[in-house]
């Protein structure tokens, strides 16, 4: 049983969130090991098992790029490591100016506008891989797959930046 059957949900990256978080309070409620307290330890053991694989289904579901990663491994895509290069040299130079860009924000006079600006840059380019990626798993072919593959990873990218961005405020705001 994949992580969509346990919650009962179509196979498809579009989902109901809402939805999905009632489902997860009610099949944790009864699969909890709170409920097996005086179950022998084999039903103990059990319910810790199954509220487990609940827990991981919902934390992938709930997250869109683990829910496309889950998704494109369930069609049967091998998604690459993350340390696995590119073949995309224009997203690999994009990356190099990204980064550049994030190196410079340290030295801006305005602080605040310079991470505005780079925020809103790394935000808009995410919003159009992600809005790609989305039209990419509902065509499900193998191209569309394997290009969905290449652009969680970039979207990952994208994620690790805007964290990065996230401390790097905190550490020049906090001077």
């Amino acid at each position: 049983m994949n992580y969509f059957q346990l919650f009962g949900l179509e196979i498809e990256f579009v989902i109901d969130l809402p939805k999905l978080s009632t489902l997860y309070q009610a099949l944790q409620k009864k699969v909890h090991p709170d409920r097996f307290a005086h179950a022998s330890s084999q039903e103990q053991m059990l319910a810790v098992k199954k509220s487990t694989l609940v827990n991981d289904a919902y934390q992938t579901l709930k997250n869109p790029l683990k829910r496309a990663q889950y998704l494109l491994e369930l069609r049967g895509v091998n998604m690459p490591s993350e340390q696995a290069s590119f073949g995309d040299v224009s997203f690999l130079m994009r990356q190099m100016e990204l980064r550049e860009m994030l190196a410079e924000v340290k030295d801006a006079d305005d602080v605040d506008a310079a991470v505005f600006e780079v925020s809103q840059v790394f935000e808009m380019e995410f919003q159009q891989l992600f809005d790609q990626l989305q039209i990419q798993l509902a065509d499900n072919t193998t191209e569309s797959n394997r290009l969905a593959c290449d652009n969680v990873r970039k979207l990952k990218f994208y994620q690790k930046l805007h964290v990065e961005l996230d401390k790097l405020e905190e550490l020049l705001l906090d001077d």
